[in-house]
This record gives C-alpha cells, structure tokens and sequence, in this order.
C-alpha cells in the first residue's frame, strides 16, 4: 500500500510505494537550521516507487553546503523529498508523512553537533558523524556563532536573516501537533516563546514569509524565502515571538518544559526521557 505525504498547505504531494529500507535522525548544524527542530527524522525508499501527485512545479531549491540542494515549499516552508537517481532512492522528511511508513528510527546521526539543550534519551545507536554505511560523504556544518553575553542569536539556513533576544524565555516546549509536524517537517517542533519587546530582526526580515493555516486561529509557520530555514514568528496582536529552536546559533538558557500535544504525536516516533507529557497546550 501506497504511503502519501503532504506539506503543511497541500500544495506538495506525494506517494512512496515503499519499502522504506532506512530511517535515521540527524542532529547536524544545516538539518536543524532548515527545519526549526532539534533534529530531522529521514527515511528512504526506492525512487521507483516514489510520484508526485501536485506542486513539484512549484519547489524552490538551495543549495546547503557544495552538490547538496534541499527543497521546499515556497507557500509553507515544508521541507520536499530529495530524489537521488543515482543512488535508486527517495528520501523524505519523515515528519511530512500523512501515513505510517511501517519502518521506525533507527539510530541517530551527528549527535556531536547537537543542540546543547537537546537531549537524547532513546537507546538508538549514536553517530559523532554519518554511519558506517554512508562512510566517505563529506560531512558540512554551519560556521559556529560567538556568543553574546545576555542576548541569544538566531539566523535562518542560508544567513541571510538574522535576529537576537534580549533576556530569557516565559517557555519552551516540544510540540506533537500535526501542524508542527508538517510545518517543521521533523518528529516534532521545539518553540521557545519570548514578550515581543525582547525580539529584534538584525537583518533580512524582508526575506521572510509566514505562513498561516487558514482553519486555525492563530497557528502561524514562519521561514526565509531563499533557503526555506526557520524563523521566528511575531505576533503584534499577542505581543509575543515564537522562535524555532533549532534555529538558533546559541544557547537560549532554557531547556524544553514538556511535551504538548502528545496524543498527535507521529506513529512512527517514540517519546522517551523525563520531561513531562501533556495532551494539549500548557499554561506558561
């Protein structure tokens, strides 16, 4: 049976006939740039059985690190399955899937580039780099940011938007929903939220694009139009910025409170570890 895939406005969809043969989780620099999340889940399966069913017209593609081009909507920022011809796969951004792929994580990859406020506490088999089996790929990371004592930093993939905060976060939380799935195209969301007086753009703002979910109340994705990276969305209205973790160049101070919205969580994705579940949203 057919497993079908969509990004957060519908635009991108897809099918994969499977089998998935491998599902991994990276921790690298560019994956938790581009999607926002403290990592981005991956699995892949033969390019045959892969098709396009709308919006493959409509990619906008960067170029992350030399001979490597990550795709995504240009409506919603989701990330799109990268096709590798010469490989005979199909590798797709596990959070992006509608069904269940049948297949679970099966290790973690540059876990030494982790987020310093993530942890990993499932018993999956850690990578400092690229497992064995992908052995000789020439590993790219982000040039690492110093930082600035009281303020936390933040940037999208390709650089060209930038912002800091000033003090520490009201909250931070690892979110389930099915839209942050979507959106950040990961296992989960990690968003740290701030009052809208501690938030500053230092460059690009033009460059980036929000994204709101037309039958939500206020459930808004934010990202650079030139790389499809993360970024914070501001909201007047609520005087507050909602910052992507992942997004940030340094330590913001806090580490996730809970996990929320847990009874949506993604079939294929185990919660393990001490921080507290919650069904839906916590008062901060």
């Amino acid at each position: 049976m057919a497993c079908a895939g969509s990004c957060l406005c519908g635009q991108l969809r897809y099918e994969v006939d499977g089998p998935f043969a491998m599902m991994i989780s990276c921790h690298c620099s560019i994956c938790r740039k581009h999607h926002g999340a403290p990592f981005a889940t991956f699995a892949a399966a033969p390019l045959e059985g892969f098709r396009w069913i709308s919006g493959a017209d409509t990619l906008v593609g960067y170029e992350s690190s030399p001979g490597s081009v990550r795709s995504f909507c240009p409506t919603c920022g989701s990330v799109a399955p990268l096709l590798m011809p010469h490989a005979g796969l199909v590798i797709v951004a596990a959070g992006t899937l509608d069904d269940d792929p049948g297949i679970r994580p099966q290790a973690h990859m540059f876990v030494g580039s982790k987020a310093s406020w993530h942890e990993i506490t499932d018993a999956l088999p850690k990578h400092e780099t690229f497992p064995p089996e992908l052995a000789g790929t020439t590993p790219a990371e982000r040039p690492s940011v110093t930082p600035v004592p009281g303020k936390t930093l933040g940037s999208c993939l390709c650089g060209e938007v930038a912002y800091e905060i000033e003090g520490a976060p009201k909250g931070m939380f690892q979110c389930h929903c099915s839209r942050c799935r979507k959106g950040r195209s990961a296992a989960h969301g990690a968003n740290l939220f701030y009052d809208i007086a501690q938030f500053r753009w230092t460059r690009g703002e033009a460059n980036v694009v929000s994204y709101k979910v037309p039958e939500a109340a206020r459930f808004t994705v934010s990202f650079c139009k030139r790389c499809g990276g993360a970024t914070p969305t501001v909201s007047t209205a609520r005087g507050i910025a909602i910052v992507p973790a992942g997004a940030l160049d340094t330590d913001p101070g806090m580490k996730p409170a809970a996990h929320i919205f847990v009874g949506s969580k993604a079939p294929w994705f185990e919660i393990t570890g001490p921080i507290p579940q919650v069904e839906g949203m916590p008062r901060m």
